[in-house]
């Protein structure tokens, strides 16, 4: 009788632990909820998953072979220094960089009006239609001359929202020329031929260099970077899925989506740890042609910790060393 008695006991003990734990869970996620306000730190996006760890953008391809075309596009190019196309400070009254914001898992959602206006056409068809979870006081790239990309990133939904050539309406929403949006949880890539708010059909802000990943310690993503007309292919490669009329030759180009790797035997020793960070993901991870833009300029995000004058000294990198990894199918 006794030991019916105990048993019994113990079954209503491990229910009342069970709902215990259930409700505290439930608490735990609520609090979550809770303490996501504005601003964000950058660093938050350290917390969640930015593609899974096997996309072609988070892949280690230091092993990878060399494309046979490698020299000629190499040469072809010519020689160029490393641009980083990012830093601290303003550059003709603009923050450097292409900045992003992050939200709450509640921001409201507004309209997007895709439109083309004096600086590009409209690529809506081409386009998610929204609505998208942008603040009226995103932060604009360029503060609305250029590309003017808006980058923002819900980090408790792990969702990406970018838009190129953007103004905010004077009514709710935003204008843009092309918008998408990247569920960063799973394996996405854009409809095949589809642009995004890169000519490549890429993300934006997960090839960015930021600095509190520099900062970290380790950069586990391939970085984007630009060429001019003149030395893009009009085709693309796998992440990619979109082309441009490049006007470079076939063997002698690189298309978009291409990647290029610092060459294992450059030595990197001789610079400031922050930029060996940088230096290293460009060995182990590449950067990925994005763009069409100036030759070698690569991008991040602006942040005022960023000297300058240490990311200039990678200008003295040159594109000659580099290699390209090989290419695959051409589309």
């Amino acid at each position: 009788m006794k030991s019916k008695v105990l048993y019994v006991l113990l079954i209503l003990l491990s229910v009342a632990c069970t709902k215990s734990a259930t409700n505290t869970t439930s608490s735990n996620n609520n609090n979550n909820n809770s303490t996501c306000k504005q601003p964000i730190a950058p660093s938050r996006l350290d917390s969640i998953e930015i593609f899974p760890k096997n996309y072609p953008l988070n892949t280690d391809i230091s092993d990878s072979a060399v494309d046979p075309n490698s020299p000629a596009i190499i040469a072809a190019i010519g020689s160029y220094g490393i641009h980083c196309d990012f830093g601290s400070g303003l550059y003709n009254g603009v923050p450097i960089g292409i900045p992003f914001m992050l939200v709450c898992g509640d921001q409201a959602k507004v309209p997007i009006t895709f439109r083309a206006n004096s600086y590009d056409g409209n690529y809506g068809d081409q386009s998610d239609s929204g609505p998208y979870p942008i603040p009226d006081n995103a932060p604009i790239e360029g503060n609305g001359t250029g590309d003017s990309h808006v980058l923002v990133c819900n980090v408790q939904n792990d969702i990406l929202y970018e838009l190129y050539n953007a103004s905010k309406n004077t009514g709710p929403g935003w204008s843009a020329s092309s918008g998408a949006i990247f569920d960063l949880s799973k394996d996405y890539y854009r409809p095949d031929g589809w642009t995004s708010c890169d000519a490549a059909g890429l993300p934006i802000l997960p090839c960015l260099v930021r600095y509190d990943e520099m900062a970290s310690g380790k950069i586990t993503h391939a970085i984007r970077f630009t060429l001019s007309k003149s030395h893009v292919y009009n085709g693309y490669v796998n992440p990619a899925r979109h082309k441009v009329s490049g006007t470079g030759a076939q063997g002698a180009s690189l298309p978009m989506g291409g990647r290029i790797r610092l060459k294992a035997s450059f030595d990197i020793t001789g610079y400031s740890k922050n930029m060996q960070v940088i230096l290293q993901a460009m060995k182990t991870y590449g950067l990925i042609l994005a763009d069409i833009g100036s030759d070698m300029y690569v991008g991040g995000a602006p942040d005022s910790l960023w000297d300058n004058n240490d990311l200039a000294t990678l200008k003295a990198i040159k594109n000659t060393d580099f290699e390209v990894v090989k290419l695959g199918t051409i589309k």
